[in-house]
């Protein structure tokens, strides 16, 4: 460029220079997080456009969200200094179903199509599942929801569906492919597609169409990709095709960020995408505008121990800031102690809590939180979903309790009766309101009066006489039972349970591990009244959307931000890394929870916090934590950790065992110096050992300072070597 070039060439580095002037063949720019990759997807279109070797409509800007799509609009306008009304920069659904309205026909729709939401995608499918007679209690619509939509991520009809090959085939006795087909057939018949249908369509059009192919190919000469390493196999067909003819194709995207296969995303799309296109210029943006040297060191020495990754380390002018704070407590009531205490001399300090975030693993880490704030009087907002006792599944189980506690509670009753669905239909259901208004007495006296009497169906007073026993039977037991043995009765007997089991939705884990956390929350009042009242309080309280609030957030959720200060809680090993993920995706998935790790460390602009407890409450019982893994990957001269409970240990072993010596055995000596640990550390694979909780068992895996045994009367546990003995 000459002197002539655009200003905004003044605020690029040489790298994001090189990545905007590169103009013809395929690209790959690897920016890592806080490397300004949105300013130079942004400033390499403003530059197709000054360099005049596109004109605006040549061009195709896709990216995955509305809000970076409106971010990306507003950026360019502003280099510009021009509208871009009309353009084809949006989302890969908005774009697509551009494209599809103009060629409905050639898939069988008007151009008038109406696009599904999830609830209407679930009456349908309820719909077709009842036309084959198939139980939708055992197999529920939603589940059968999850399998296609993962079939359409990966460009899949339901011809393309292979029973021996793709999972979710076993579906309703191996009936999804043709209930697939069913849904689809009924979609068509309505003049409707669903959001995954947006992309398949075109991709089908193209396929089936050469004309039509090769008129949007030659259109676009050049193809732009915001957060490649979140594309599917759907995504990234679409994008192959598109760009086939002129072979333009520029994707940013950050290998190391890739969190989201658990909704089809597939991290391979960009891993392989030099292969895939042979003539592929890859530059590498690696110095971060957002963190401190610290922080970055700690989030590069991490991920480096991911084996699939393209490689890149993040590097900053800045100097090194406060080392990661790393610090061990008990349990989590301490850590949420912990993080309000850390906040409050922080607001003393001038520091807004909007500038602050706690970053968890899974949803239900927020309760804790949430009390601890409430507790205090501490304003705080969760994004992303919905506060603890706003879910529906915690709101569910607490209008079981409600019921069992006070008879006259209409809306528990109301909210229960038919949830979850005992096969009660409106009719029913209006017979009882009208029959309770017409005496003037509650729902529930209604219920007991109606079930004896012919005015509803027998399958309706079966389903009602046995319902209004197990309240009855649940009263009973109300004060012989511990209350959090008494709440999963409940969810048990009541079938609440078993119907998220059922659900094969990515949300049901979630909603159950949520529960679980109900039940150890329930665990911490002396009475039912007690509790509920508590949840009456924090119901009616922080409502703080407007005012300046902590952030809480789940790690998935924070992509693409950054605060100041941010906390990471729930670093123990079976939360983060989650163990379901380990168990369902084995190193693939310890390799993306090490990529969500480095995300939330890479949110932090200034102070980074670590949490581990040594204890958490699980159903009622204490279980003793290991510290995350990713903990002992952190670079130790980074950190700064400290045991908060036993100031002359300096590791993290030795925390774990001073907690599990208080709690179990306080007889048992434990050394203080790990260095003496690691010298008497010649156990062998198979042997026998003895430990004191767990009893006799085989060691069957050596991982450094830790052991898995296979345990006679136990079954496997992994466990610290200061924990077990020799047998002589």
């Amino acid at each position: 460029m000459s002197e002539n070039q655009p200003t905004y060439f003044n605020e690029l580095n040489n790298e994001q220079k090189e990545a905007v002037k590169t103009v013809n063949g395929p690209l790959l720019i690897l920016a890592g997080a806080g490397t300004g990759k949105t300013k130079v997807l942004t400033s390499r279109l403003a530059y197709l456009l000054y360099s005049k070797a596109a004109h605006p409509s040549q061009i195709c800007a896709v990216t995955f969200t509305n809000k970076a799509a409106n971010e990306m609009r507003q950026r360019v306008e502003k280099i510009l200094n021009n509208s871009v009304a009309g353009w084809w920069l949006g989302t890969f659904h908005s774009l697509a179903a551009r494209i599809l309205r103009s060629n409905a026909e050639l898939v069988s729709l008007k151009t008038t199509f109406t696009i599904i939401d999830t609830d209407d995608q679930i009456r349908l499918l309820k719909q077709v599942i009842s036309a084959k007679n198939i139980d939708e209690k055992r197999w529920p619509a939603r589940s059968l929801l999850a399998i296609i939509q993962r079939w359409k991520d990966m460009g899949l009809n339901p011809n393309d569906v292979k029973n021996s090959f793709h999972a979710g085939t076993e579906f309703a006795n191996n009936q999804s492919i043709h209930l697939y087909k069913l849904y689809q057939e009924r979609l068509i018949a309505l003049n409707a597609a669903d959001f995954g249908d947006l992309l398949l369509h075109v991709i089908n059009i193209f396929k089936n169409n050469e004309d039509i192919r090769k008129i949007y190919q030659k259109k676009f000469k050049y193809v732009l990709v915001d957060e490649f390493q979140d594309t599917n196999a759907s995504q990234y067909l679409w994008l192959n095709i598109l760009s086939l003819e002129h072979k333009n194709l520029c994707v940013v995207g950050d290998d190391d960020q890739s969190i989201y296969s658990w909704r089809g995303a597939d991290v391979n799309n960009i891993l392989n995408f030099e292969k895939d296109f042979k003539t592929t210029k890859t530059i590498k943006l690696e110095k971060n505008y957002r963190s401190t040297g610290n922080i970055l060191e700690s989030a590069s020495h991490l991920i480096s121990h991911n084996k699939n990754r393209l490689g890149k380390k993040l590097w900053t002018d800045d100097d090194m800031g406060n080392t990661v704070n790393i610090r061990t407590v008990y349990d989590g009531h301490e850590e949420a102690r912990l993080v309000s205490d850390e906040i409050e001399s922080y607001q003393r300090k001038n520091t807004t809590l909007n500038n602050i975030a706690i970053l968890v693993r899974a949803s239900f880490q927020t309760r804790t939180f949430e009390d601890r704030f409430l507790k205090i009087g501490m304003p705080y907002q969760v994004i992303g979903g919905l506060r603890f006792y706003e879910r529906a599944e915690i709101r569910d189980a607490i209008a079981y309790l409600r019921i069992i506690h006070s008879p006259d509670d209409q809306l528990a009753f109301e909210r229960i009766i038919n949830k979850p669905k005992r096969g009660l239909g409106n009719v029913t259901l209006s017979i009882i309101e009208k029959y309770a208004r017409s005496i003037n007495i509650n729902l529930e006296l209604a219920t007991r009066k109606l079930y004896e009497t012919d005015e509803i169906s027998s399958k309706a007073k079966r389903v009602l006489k046995t319902f209004i026993k197990n309240i009855d039977r649940w009263r009973e037991i109300k004060n012989k039972t511990k209350l959090n043995e008494f709440l999963e009765i409940i969810l048990e007997e009541s079938g609440y349970t078993e119907m998220l089991k059922k659900d094969r939705s990515i949300e049901a884990p979630g909603r159950l591990d949520n529960l679980k956390e109900l039940v150890n929350a329930i665990n911490e009042f002396e009475s039912l009244s007690n509790f509920l009242e508590h949840i009456q309080l924090v119901m009616d309280g922080n409502s703080n959307e407007n005012h300046e609030t902590i952030k809480i957030m789940t790690l998935h959720s924070a992509k693409g931000l950054e605060f100041p200060i941010v906390f990471l809680p729930g670093w123990e090993d079976g939360l983060f890394p989650h163990q379901r993920s380990i168990d369902e995706n084995g190193s693939e998935g310890l390799e993306e929870e090490r990529r969500l790790a480095y995300v939330g460390i890479t949110r932090a602009k200034n102070e980074l916090w670590i949490l581990n407890a040594t204890s958490r409450l699980t159903h009622g019982q204490w279980v003793d934590c290991i510290p995350s893994r990713f903990i002992e990957e952190l670079p130790k001269d980074n950190i700064n950790h400290l045991s908060l409970f036993q100031d002359n240990f300096n590791d993290f072993q030795s925390s774990i065992a001073s907690n599990w010596v208080k709690n179990n055995n306080p007889s048992i000596q434990i050394p203080t110096d790990n260095k003496n640990l690691k010298e008497n550390n010649n156990f062998k694979l198979m042997e026998r050992i003895f430990h004191q909780k767990f009893g006799y068992g085989k060691i069957m895996e050596i991982d450094g300072d830790k052991v898995t045994v296979d345990f006679e009367k136990a079954d496997k546990k992994k466990l610290l070597l200061n924990f077990i003995e020799k047998i002589s």
